[in-house]
């Protein structure tokens, strides 16, 4: 069985293998969108090694993240729930390339009809994913810029295991919706700190637990109810 995302490690061996033949391992490119609002939700992704970002744009084109997605979660699972077609709200993208496992949205439905534990597995796991939604409205409307940029640091380094981060502040300032210069300011201060280091393109966490104090509540409130609702399969 595979453990290359963590969310279908956890079913159990048989169900797994028979849904293997039906799991194609793809490659990402960075900033691809695999849903565009409106469209038709064909395919379910689990990341292995990329991170994906669900975000919302408004009319007048300011954008914001609502889900960050990697080894933990899949994208698309609202395709497989629901008794009807469904399109995607958002726009969803590849933030980080890499690897995922694709199947099509129609073959999982079928599974998750006759299958009660990986019905129960993707249930949990729509109620962890609504968990994370509901939690990074919060706190983009609560809490400061500081505190954001270092949870959003923190769920990144969490997903991809490492504290080595390529991303620019450009792309940071649109998952957070606010200015660019509002994030240059922030990872100024995080690097007079000691908390990271950076340069084009690249970031490096020097201090996670220094970085955790400055954050809010909101990413260990994440991890304890993922951990509630999926650690203990």
């Amino acid at each position: 069985m595979t453990d290359e995302n963590r969310l279908l490690g956890l079913l159990p061996k048989e169900i797994y293998e028979h849904l293997n033949p039906d799991l194609e391992r793809v490659s990402l490119t960075r900033d691809t969108i695999l849903h565009h609002p409106g469209q038709a939700i064909q395919y379910v992704y689990f990341p292995i090694d990329c991170l994906l970002s669900v975000t919302m744009t408004m009319n007048n084109g300011a954008t914001t993240e609502v889900a960050l997605l990697g080894k933990f979660e899949a994208l698309g699972i609202q395709a497989v729930i629901s008794s009807r077609p469904t399109v995607a709200q958002t726009t969803d993208l590849v933030q980080k390339e890499g690897d995922a496992f694709q199947i099509k949205a129609e073959i999982l439905r079928h599974e998750f009809n006759h299958s009660q534990e990986l019905r129960d597995l993707l249930l949990d796991y729509t109620q962890a994913l609504i968990a994370q939604i509901s939690q990074t409205s919060a706190c983009n409307s609560l809490h400061t810029l500081e505190q954001r940029f270092a949870r959003w640091l923190l769920e990144l380094q969490d997903r991809i295991e490492s504290d080595d981060i390529k991303i620019t502040q450009e792309f940071i300032s649109h998952m957070l919706g606010v200015r660019r210069a509002g994030v240059t300011q922030a990872a100024q201060k995080f690097k007079e700190k000691g908390l990271i280091s950076y340069r084009r393109g690249h970031i490096q966490i020097l201090d996670q637990q220094g970085l955790e104090s400055t954050a809010c509540e909101c990413f260990g409130c994440l991890k304890k109810e993922y951990d509630r609702l999926l650690g203990g399969k």
